[in-house]
């Protein structure tokens, strides 16, 4: 994985925003991160691009969209924290009748993986992520990636995904 790092002026920001865009048009973009850095009539974002190089390692052609094995990108450490957190994905997706990709999808997933996120505002930081899939889910999968990242530093399996909270239907 390689990284790229952009910086757009916020009073001109043609000419960066469009070699960001370029960079984007070309190269597989695996993460991506943006500050803004406040500094008066100098304030810029910040943007830092992580990109895997052509088809492989890392990536499977998909047709007109390639597809990221995260295996290859990730350390082995965080791709076992990745399969627990899309195991409870899928339960809880099977459960709400609801494709998986509609709770997190895996490039939110790998973020949370990456960024070993602890709080709900951090979670809430990741693009596509809002207050609503923060309050529903946030609790359930950050306590489960705290287990699991914290089982791994201590050397110890990784436990198996919690099981999602049962849903009561209200009684007439």
């Amino acid at each position: 994985m390689r990284f790229q790092f952009f910086t757009i002026p916020v009073h001109t920001p043609e000419a960066a925003q469009e070699a960001l865009n370029v960079f984007c048009a070309q190269h597989r973009i695996v993460s991506s991160d943006r500050q803004f850095v406040a500094q008066g009539a100098d304030s810029f974002w910040a943007v830092c691009l992580a990109w895997a190089e052509g088809v492989a390692p890392g990536l499977q052609s998909q047709g007109k969209r390639d597809r990221v094995d995260y295996r290859e990108v990730l350390s082995d450490t965080d791709f076992a924290a990745f399969a627990e957190l899309r195991q409870l994905r899928k339960t809880l997706a099977e459960r709400e009748g609801v494709p998986a990709y509609a709770i997190f999808t895996n490039e939110q997933l790998a973020e949370i993986v990456q960024r070993k996120l602890r709080t709900a505002s951090a979670l809430g930081e990741i693009e596509g992520v809002g207050k609503a899939r923060v309050d529903k889910y946030g609790a359930l999968f950050l306590a489960l990636l705290g287990r699991v990242l914290g089982s791994a530093a201590n050397g110890g399996a990784v436990p198996q995904a919690a099981p999602a909270p049962a849903t009561h239907e209200p009684t007439p």
